[in-house]
């Protein structure tokens, strides 16, 4: 099968470009064999690449990701790991109650599977954080959510904590937020630097990556796959295909996946005299109550002190949006970063990008058996830190013949709907996003 398109993704990130420029890239440019191929090495592909190579110590495994390891969507999120139930599509993340105790228990052993990872590669602090995170309100409306949030993570029996304004005040700085609700379980990455850390630690005699090398084809021949990049082929009998929304690029699931993008900006380094004039703490991040509303991080470490703005949802069916998109939501960024922090009106933004989300209209993800050696391990569903992760350990075990209740839950889930026709679907998702952000009001 042909691979129809390469998705582009605008901008470069910044959290890949606080990490200075990385080692050059080895592109595949001999034909070579191996039991395993992993294509894509974002979350998902390298979670398998890392569970394939503890369960399989004598296969030689192969990565292929289309560009740098950090600079597509892995590098591209904003950085939380997220334990409890994150529907992006409902009104305060909550879902059915059974449903959300099993999605918070796969989480869960994403995190520990990452924390693994972390700890037994060395990772620098600053990419693994164990922080919890908040949910901000800075509306009647928005504190109504964390209300109604707060009352079903009771009925999970989950800890959390309801901060008023002048703790939210203590930690951010800003009188922006009139409360929030913490939760203990989430963890905070550097999203480039753990992503690249792992690639890095993974490299061995029996597991290789080339970076810069785009699949084009990918074809059955006899007992194998053979795919095709630019300049070389790989052939195995086991694939993974770790590619998120592109799925739909190899000929799988057309019509089912639906594929959006969000938009963050990251700002220059902060002198010491604004870091006092912002006051709170150095590290922290929000979420906010209202699913389409703003997300705000500080960071301080590589790079200095920053802060983070991400907001704005598109659905973009070609898997590609124009440069001028990131500009026009520039706008909206500096409004919400003008609004939260006045007192850094001399701050500007140095890096702005886009990052490729694929979601599922039924919030289901994809992993399975989709022809005979061929695993997919795909939508994420706006939670591609956690969710990804854990798609790429359980195919690497399905694949293998394991079992556990997070993979028959995996394995068992019904596939995607089918969405309406192109034109409909297009217009329908951006119309309700629009109409989501109008509600959001101040929370965006």
């Amino acid at each position: 099968m042909r691979v129809k398109r390469l998705p582009r993704d605008p901008g470069p990130a910044g959290w890949d470009k606080l990490l200075g420029k990385a080692a050059p890239a080895t592109p595949l440019e001999q034909d070579t064999t191996a039991d395993w191929l992993v294509i894509g090495a974002g979350f998902a592909g390298l979670a398998a690449a890392r569970r394939l190579s503890q369960l399989c110590p004598a296969d030689r495994i192969v990565m292929l990701d289309a560009t740098r390891v950090g600079a597509g969507p892995a590098g591209r999120n904003s950085g939380f790991m997220i334990d409890l139930p994150h529907d992006l599509a409902s009104e305060n993340y909550s879902g059915a109650l059974e449903v959300d105790r099993a999605q918070t228990e796969d989480n869960r052993r994403a995190i520990a599977f990452a924390q693994t990872m972390a700890d037994d590669f060395n990772m620098p602090p600053e990419a693994f954080v164990k922080s919890g995170k908040i949910n901000s309100s800075a509306t009647p409306k928005g504190a109504l959510h964390n209300q109604e949030f707060a009352r079903h993570l009771a009925s999970m029996e989950e800890p959390h904590e309801m901060l008023d304004a002048q703790a939210m005040r203590d930690l951010t700085g800003t009188t922006y937020y009139t409360g929030g609700l913490f939760t203990p379980g989430a963890v905070m990455i550097q999203p480039a630097m753990f992503v690249r850390s792992v690639a890095a630690a993974l490299q061995s005699n029996r597991v290789h990556l080339h970076e810069e090398s785009p699949v084009t084809a990918l074809d059955r021949v006899g007992p194998d796959w053979v795919a095709t990049t630019p300049k070389a082929r790989v052939t195995a009998p086991n694939v993974v295909l770790a590619v998120n929304g592109h799925l739909e690029s190899f000929g799988h699931l057309t019509g089912r996946l639906m594929h959006v993008f969000t938009y963050a900006s990251m700002t220059r380094a902060l002198t010491t005299a604004e870091c006092a004039a912002l006051g709170g703490q150095p590290v922290w991040g929000v979420t906010p109550a209202d699913p389409l509303g703003t997300t705000v991080r500080r960071i301080s470490g590589q790079g200095g002190d920053r802060i983070v703005i991400r907001n704005r949802f598109t659905f973009d069916p070609t898997m590609e949006v124009r440069d001028t998109r990131i500009d026009r939501v520039a706008l909206d960024h500096d409004r919400a970063f003008a609004a939260r922090f006045p007192m850094l009106r001399d701050v500007t933004m140095e890096h702005r990008w886009g990052g490729r989300l694929c979601l599922s209209y039924n919030n289901v993800q994809v992993v399975k058996e989709i022809e005979q050696g061929l695993w997919a391990a795909c939508c994420q569903n706006g939670l591609g830190t956690a969710k990804g992760t854990l798609a790429g350990v359980l195919v690497a075990e399905a694949a293998n013949g394991l079992s556990s209740p997070a993979l028959t839950r995996a394995l068992t889930a019904p596939l995607p709907k089918k969405l309406p026709p192109a034109p409909l679907a297009r217009v329908g998702a951006n119309a309700r996003s629009r109409w989501g952000e109008w509600r959001a009001g101040r929370e965006l």
